[in-house]
């Protein structure tokens, strides 16, 4: 990346896409989002303020070029870009956007667009194209444009009717499953999916690469055939998968190393999982694992928001750790400190440094309240969140991971997806830290309910009921189920997959902590234990004892009460038989 710093401009209508953007930006040295606007009158007198204080202020504008499903939107996109070149004719252009349809891009291009990259593009990928435009040059996604960049040479041949029915035909056909394809592909990636639809959607794959290859042997001459390459994921850096042995991961996966650098700076490193993450909290948040969670009492918009700002809560963290040079021996044993500064840091700004409510005829500020009882926060969640030292030394120092009985060198694809895992799930627990003290202190304000609460819990009694779930859940995990974990030796993590919150299990080695156990915890790992030892032996006694009640029932007994049957059947028979005689023979019958 050039020294020059990259100051810039961020257009689009979506306020979520540019907070996560934006997050993962500014964590990258020498860039800078000077302003961002939602519209394109927005953005004009955005740039028309600037200009007025400092023309060198900004030297890049990021744009969304519309709604890819809205012909207006694009045409409105197109009219933007003539407006910027003609005001600010050395102003370079930067398309990230959802729009790929090939014409339109090559509209974009001729308005004046220096450069196009689709949304979902990796943080590195995208970085180096801000440096090519902000250098003078130009940079289009070869995936997007290469049609318009090099056109085949039967464009400037007349075609037959035939001909072009068949290549349209052809272009609608492969466009469709080339969009599935990539969609089936990054739902394989995600970790949490059931098995039963992740083998659905590995056979969905194999359907559209067999159509695919079909659909090129059809209607394709041999001249026009594409040449076989590896398939590559037109995706944010990878996404967290869990280790499988299915073939269609596998070839992503590889594809993916093939196409990024084998090591990033930690920086970038940083930036390219916060993207991806970003890109996860787009899926549906509702918890679908076996496990309360004080978040779920959100709503899911205020859910986001609150993961939003965790994520560059420590985004800032991170910066101020490089800049204090910390080591890997001084980051393990600041770990909670840590956590619980991002913790104060998120409540602060969630809730409002100043904000006030009402309880009674006081008015109280909420976050006094909510931070007045840190221990016990520290104690319950923070302290409890595993493999923390582990991700912030990843992150920072990039070391390699050791993780579910793993080493993962620092870099590759596969030492990301795990440190993935390990950011969603601190994402998650510190979100749930945040809610805690305001389900203890003010969980029935009626302020809080109509600004946070989900509408199916705003009722007193399902307020209580859910309290009531979350308390049993702590004394369920205090005396049984961390004790289990350890003697397991694992940890469950959140993660977010396209269905919501869901848990994992990785392999932890956790004996120095089960060395330690006392008490009720202990007694629960030893009959663990003792169930281990015992179960095969009492299943043989059973299967014996149960071998035997089967026999007695089925030769004994039943063969006893076959016979019984036979002679009450045979008894009943003879009776009637002895009447009919004794009818034939009564003379007073006659």
């Amino acid at each position: 990346m050039s020294d020059r710093p990259l100051k810039l401009v961020l257009i689009d209508h979506d306020p979520i896409f540019r907070l996560g953007l934006r997050v993962a930006l500014e964590a990258i040295p020498h860039i800078q989002v000077v302003t961002e606007a939602a519209t394109d009158t927005a953005a004009l007198q955005a740039l028309a303020a600037i200009a007025q204080q400092d023309p060198n202020l900004v030297n890049l504008v990021v744009l969304e070029l519309g709604d890819s499903r809205s012909i207006d939107s694009q045409q409105q996109g197109l009219q933007l870009i003539q407006q910027l070149k003609a005001s600010y004719p050395t102003l370079p252009i930067l398309l990230l956007s959802s729009v790929q349809t090939t014409g339109i891009i090559t509209a974009a291009k001729a308005f004046g667009a220096d450069g196009y990259c689709p949304k979902g593009t990796a943080v590195a990928e995208l970085v180096t194209a801000m440096t090519e435009l902000v250098s003078g040059n130009s940079y289009w996604r070869e995936t997007a444009v290469s049609t318009e960049l090099s056109p085949p040479l039967s464009t400037t041949v007349p075609r037959l009717p035939l001909a072009t029915f068949r290549q349209n035909l052809y272009t609608s056909g492969i466009g469709y499953i080339e969009t599935t394809l990539k969609a089936i592909i990054e739902k394989l990636q995600v970790p949490g999916l059931p098995i039963l639809e992740r083998a659905i959607l590995a056979g969905r794959r194999r359907e559209l690469l067999t159509a695919r290859w079909l659909l090129n042997q059809l209607l394709l001459t041999p001249q026009e055939q594409p040449q076989p390459q590896p398939e590559i994921i037109p995706s944010v850096p990878p996404p967290a998968i869990l280790p499988t042995s299915s073939d269609e991961i596998v070839i992503a996966d590889a594809a993916t190393r093939l196409a990024s650098p084998p090591l990033l700076s930690p920086r970038l490193l940083q930036s390219t999982l916060f993207a991806a993450c970003i890109n996860k909290l787009q899926f549906s948040l509702k918890n679908v694992s076996d496990v309360s969670l004080e978040i779920d009492i959100f709503r899911e918009d205020k859910k986001r928001e609150l993961l939003y700002l965790i994520l560059q809560k420590l985004s800032q963290q991170l910066d101020d750790l490089r800049e204090a040079q910390i080591t890997n021996s001084q980051l393990l044993e600041l770990k909670h400190i840590i956590l619980n500064d991002l913790w104060q840091a998120t409540v602060t700004d969630f809730f409002g440094k100043f904000s006030r409510i009402k309880i009674g005829d006081r008015s109280v500020e909420v976050v006094n309240i909510l931070l007045q009882n840190p221990a016990t926060i520290q104690t319950a969640i923070l302290n409890k969140i595993p493999l923390v030292g582990e991700l912030l030394s990843y992150l920072l120092l990039q070391t390699d991971l050791q993780i579910d009985n793993t080493s993962y060198p620092a870099g590759t694809s596969e030492a990301n997806c795990q440190a993935e895992i390990m950011l969603e799930n601190l994402l998650i627990q510190v979100a749930n830290a945040v809610v805690q003290p305001l389900l203890n202190y003010l969980a029935d304000i009626e302020q809080i309910k109509q600004n946070f609460y989900d509408r199916k819990l705003i009722s007193t009694r399902e307020i209580e009921r859910f309290r009531n779930d979350l308390s049993w859940k702590y004394r369920l995990n205090a005396y049984v189920n961390e004790a289990r974990e350890i003697f397991e030796s694992r940890y469950e993590l959140f993660v977010f997959a396209p269905r919501g919150i869901a848990t994992i299990s990785v392999y932890a080695p956790r004996n120095a902590e089960l060395a330690q156990l006392t008490g009720i915890p202990l007694v629960v790992t030893l009959i663990l234990e003792f169930r281990d030892a015992i179960a095969p032996r009492l299943q043989s006694v059973l299967a014996f004892f149960g071998s035997g009640i089967v026999f007695v029932l089925t030769q004994i007994v039943g063969r006893g009460l076959g016979l019984i049957g036979r002679g009450i059947i045979q008894g009943i028979g003879s009776v009637s038989f002895s009447e009919k005689n004794f009818k034939r023979d009564n003379p007073r019958s006659k």
